[in-house]
């Protein structure tokens, strides 16, 4: 009788194993899946550092060179700056020396109009603590008080910041 119990346990066994196999291979399947992922997932993550590290290589490339184009619309103006010093040395007249200060003056003006770089308007203009900077106060009475009668130093704004505000005497009314 041991013999057929032995049979039967191992019918038994072979049975629960056929049972177990379906199974064992989905286990085999999934964890063959999980470790796929898992490696996309890292993958992923690698090319996300990469991606971030060239995105901040190019950030500081273009903070380094944003200057540039200003820098190069600026030389002639330095170019022309420098002929007229060394007109100056030559002998040349002090009227021909204003005409080309004036010449550099617009040349600058226009590259900062180019750049979105505006003056700030400041003479007859009621004072603004946002767009000027008192320096000195100027008893008048052709003047409204806490206007604009002296710029000592033009203001400047970029776009709607300010660049720099406008250096400026502002009329106060006279002593009695």
């Amino acid at each position: 009788m041991a013999k057929p119990q032995k049979a039967e346990a191992r019918e038994e066994i072979e049975t629960e194993a056929a049972d177990i196999q379906p199974e064992q291979s989905q286990i085999e399947s999934l964890s063959k899946e999980r470790d796929q992922n898992f490696e996309k997932y890292l993958r992923a993550q690698a090319e996300l550092e990469t991606a971030r590290r060239r995105w901040r290589q190019e950030m500081d490339e273009y903070r380094k060179y944003q200057a540039m184009p200003l820098v190069r619309d600026l030389l002639p103006s330095l170019d022309n700056l420098r002929r007229a010093v060394d007109a100056a040395q030559t002998g040349a007249t002090v009227e021909s020396l204003r005409t080309g200060v004036e010449m550099v003056l617009r040349q600058i003006d226009d590259v900062l109009a180019k750049h979105d770089a505006r003056p700030i308007p400041a003479l007859g203009q009621p004072f603004d603590p946002n767009l000027h900077e008192a320096i000195t106060q100027i008893p008048t009475a052709d003047q409204p008080p806490m206007s604009v009668v002296l710029e000592a130093e033009r203001g400047y704004q970029m776009h709607d910041r300010i660049v720099r505000p406008s250096k400026v005497g502002v009329a106060v009314p006279p002593a009695s």
